[in-house]
């Protein structure tokens, strides 16, 4: 055995001791560094992140408020219902995570199982709907339709639905008063999307994820005064999310009410007599099509002609807005939203357009004037007007022959109004405009407030269009590469119109403006738009800002903030051509193309204005409208595929005017039959409690009108 000296090992020890301390002192270097970036780089950060583990909130809804009608009868409040809901902590807590439970609470609920736990599951990127978008520790709904006896089952067997509650709780309702459903108006409610929540995070009114929030109507323009402010109960909880105690509660507030122009009353005939207006549509026959009036939409609106606000607006075909309570089905959004559907979510009053045919007139005949021409001048009405190897016909190719624009409004002679709207496009230098053009007929549209929005305070309003040559530029811009490859000189009418456009869309041409000076062609408007001018006309020439929304009251009824109505403009109008237009619109319900709808009417105590609109549509059956005001109200009806203004609208129109005026067919007037002989202009008192002492509104019945003032005692 050889003996290794002591020298010889001593270095090779004091080398591994070397190595050895290295180690140690790296790896107490390397935690050192990791504690400074986690207790002083990022100590905050992790600090809050710690912060937010131990403590989770729990969230009480607000009591949304209530949308009122002009004399406070509920459109949109909340009911008491039975919410059944299931708390995910708890469930999470089973060995089955909860399934057995959800089992037996789909048994007794009548409903799938899978249905039950689809909602009780969270929502992500990879998670369709049905599921829950809020916070894992707040009781999640599962249905808001239980019977009484279904909540009794699970609370009698408590140890059988462990997490599980059965309590009563306030729901959006939307009542129909009368049968004025409002669909379009009110809107609907749907749950807060993770955008939104992530948008609002730093506004001065953030969302929860437990919000509902207005998607269309009322319901979305004033949401935030309608939502409140929801109740917040955190929670301290451990790692394991086991609740420790209560850190602290803040207490719900109320929605304010928001308190409408709309009379239900009116609503409900304005709904009922637009919709019997498209039953009496489909069953007249139409000569150029060889077969029955679609009428497959309509719209009508009643404004206050003195200050703009919505009396009634309707809109078909329409939904009942209560399909969105809870959730709506996959089955019932598809009739909404699918091809068939016809799209009912529209607000055909703010957002159909179409070409306006002759109520259009009172536009031209405006810029005739202004332009120069005599309204007492004389004026050929003749059968037929050609330009070129074109011929343009008056309607049914009737002439009436030398009148005055009084006279062309009375008759809706086109003729005239193609004669003056050629000569002012040459005038103007045709295809070849001068630098200075004047285009008249074209800025007094824009003057009378066309080809922009009204600024209701509805959303989603479109603008419709006043077709200038501005608009034509910028259309053949957008549209010139597939016409051009589209078009064919020789080809077929689509192929050879494609073609035209190609090469001279640019171009305002001769025809543009004929047919534009009648509201045809390219001209595209909206009712509301038509009302608020046809109002103006009635006022004396202002242009008010159409509102709904009529004040905002809080829940107590002590702060009332009035929604007062807003001027916008005014017409080009000075005060005797509007007197000379007043005339003229008056003969037309008199001895004009709306008379033998006014038959009987009392011209003498209520002065009636009329114009009748006709207006073709390539493709499709005509456009009925009709428009009118007396010196409270105007009213514009429009039915698509329906025909004639006066045939289609007019009978509706004239009911509805009945109806607010208590008339018979005789011109009779009983104030005590009157629905709202003039514009309501108190607002309904909302007690401190919060309750509205609201009258009944019965449903309406032609010749009965609907929850009419009483009958003075004697």
């Amino acid at each position: 055995m050889t003996n290794i000296p002591e020298t010889g090992r001593t270095p090779r020890v004091r080398i591994r001791l070397v190595v050895l301390q290295v180690l140690v002192f790296s790896l107490l270097l390397t935690l050192g560094g990791r504690l400074w970036y986690m207790q002083i780089r990022n100590g905050q950060e992790y600090a809050e992140e710690a912060s937010r583990n131990r403590v989770q909130q729990v969230v009480q809804p607000a009591v949304r408020g209530s949308i009122l009608d002009a004399r406070g009868v509920p459109l949109a409040d909340n009911e008491t219902r039975l919410v059944v809901s299931a708390s995910r902590t708890e469930l999470m807590k089973m060995k089955d995570d909860g399934k057995g439970v959800l089992t037996r609470l789909a048994g007794v609920l009548g409903l799938a199982p899978k249905e039950v736990m689809d909602k009780v599951r969270l929502c992500d990127a990879d998670t369709p709907q049905p599921c829950w978008n809020g916070s894992p520790y707040q009781p999640i709904p599962v249905t808001d339709e239980a019977t009484p006896k279904q909540a009794l089952q699970i609370r009698e067997r408590a140890e059988d639905f462990p997490g599980i509650t059965a309590e009563p709780t306030a729901v959006r309702r939307y009542t129909a008063p009368g049968g004025a459903r409002t669909a379009q108006v009110l809107g609907y409610l749907s749950p807060v999307t993770d955008q939104e929540i992530e948008k609002a995070k730093h506004s001065d009114s953030p969302f929860l994820r437990s919000d509902q929030v207005g998607r269309s109507g009322l319901e979305r323009t004033y949401d935030k005064e309608l939502r409140g402010k929801a109740g917040i109960t955190r929670y301290e909880v451990d790692h394991l999310g086991r609740v420790l105690g209560e850190a602290r509660r803040d207490p719900a507030r109320p929605g304010s009410n928001v308190v409408t122009s709309i009379d239900a009353r009116v609503q409900a005939v304005a709904e009922y007599e637009l919709n019997e207006a498209m039953k009496a549509a489909r069953k007249e026959f139409d000569r150029n099509t060889k077969r029955k009036y679609e009428a497959d939409s309509g719209a009508v609106v009643v404004m206050e002609a003195k200050t703009g606000r919505i009396v009634a607006m309707a809109s078909l075909p329409d939904y009942d807005p209560n399909a969105w309570v809870g959730g709506i089905s996959a089955k019932d959004y598809a009739k909404l939203t699918g091809e068939k559907s016809n799209f009912p979510l529209l607000n055909r009053a703010i957002q159909g357009q179409s070409a306006p045919g002759s109520i259009f007139k009172v536009i031209p005949t405006t810029a005739a004037v202004n332009a120069g021409y005599r309204f007492n001048g004389r004026y050929d009405c003749s059968s037929s007007y050609s330009i070129g190897d074109r011929s343009f016909s008056n309607f049914e190719s009737k002439g009436y022959g030398m009148i005055d624009l009084g006279r062309a409004l009375e008759v809706s002679c086109d003729t005239v109004y193609y004669r003056l709207a050629h000569e002012e496009w040459r005038k103007d230098g045709g295809t070849k405009p001068k630098k200075n053009a004047k285009d008249v007929f074209y800025t007094t549209a824009r003057q009378f407030g066309l080809g922009k929005e009204t600024g209701i305070d509805l959303p989603n309003e479109v603008k419709g269009r006043v077709p200038d040559r501005r608009w034509k530029q910028d259309y053949w811009e957008a549209n010139k590469d597939a016409w051009c490859e589209q078009g064919k000189k020789n080809g077929s009418y689509t192929e050879r119109i494609a073609y035209e456009n190609c090469v001279s869309f640019k171009d305002l041409r001769a025809g543009d403006s004929v047919n534009y000076s009648i509201g045809q062609g390219d001209t595209l408007v909206t009712p509301i738009q038509m009302a608020t001018i046809y109002a103006a006309l009635s006022n004396g020439g202002t242009l008010y800002t159409p509102s709904v929304g009529k004040a905002v009251v809080s829940p107590d009824g002590r702060t009332v903030d009035e929604i007062k109505p807003k001027a916008r403009g005014k017409l080009p109008v000075d005060r005797k051509l509007l007197e000379q237009m007043g005339d003229a619109l008056a003969g037309v319900a008199t001895r004009g193309t709306a008379a033998w709808r006014f038959g009987g009417w009392p011209q003498d105590k209520i002065p009636m204005h009329a114009k009748t609109g006709t207006a073709e549509v390539y493709g499709k059956q005509t456009t009925s409208w009709f428009a009118t005001y007396t010196k409270d109200y105007a009213i514009v009806m429009t039915i698509a595929q329906g025909g004639t203004g006066s045939g289609a609208s007019g009978p509706a129109v004239r009911n509805i005017y009945d109806a607010l005026y208590g008339l018979d067919k005789q011109g009779n007037q009983d104030l005590t039959r009157a629905l709202l002989p003039q514009p309501q202009t108190a607002l309904p008192k909302i007690q401190p409690d919060g309750t509205i002492d609201a009258p009944p509104v019965q449903p309406y019945k032609p010749g009965r009108p609907s929850g009419a003032v009483a009958k003075p005692k004697s």
